[in-house]
């Protein structure tokens, strides 16, 4: 009932932000729900979406390449595709940390 309530609550959203997807692997069942909330979204909300991976890596992620043409179909549809490069913002001040030594396995 709990999750029903806030799926809906997402389909009647105006802006749906979805932060660092692709962290991590979908099995096939969550690629398929997440398939039906973007096109539930489609053409009734704004999507913000971020992700450390490029499109090239998801079907890899997804785990389908059919579930993952059809969300990156309408993903990319009408989309402002801003692409970052350079060091994480967290990272920025913590440089030193990492120029210390490095771990040796």
């Amino acid at each position: 009932r709990k999750s029903q309530i806030r799926l809906k609550r997402l389909r009647d959203s105006n802006l749906v932000i979805i932060d660092d997807l692709m962290f991590m692997a979908m099995d096939q069942k969550e690629a398929n729900l997440f398939f039906h909330l973007i096109n539930d979204l489609y053409n009734s909300a704004s999507i913000i979406l971020t992700s450390n991976k490029g499109p090239s890596d998801w079907g890899e992620l997804l785990g389908d390449p059919a579930i993952t043409t059809a969300v990156l179909d309408r993903i990319v549809h009408r989309a402002e595709v801003i692409q970052l490069s350079g060091d994480s913002y967290r990272m920025k001040n913590r440089t030193s940390i990492f120029e210390e030594e490095s771990v040796q396995n």
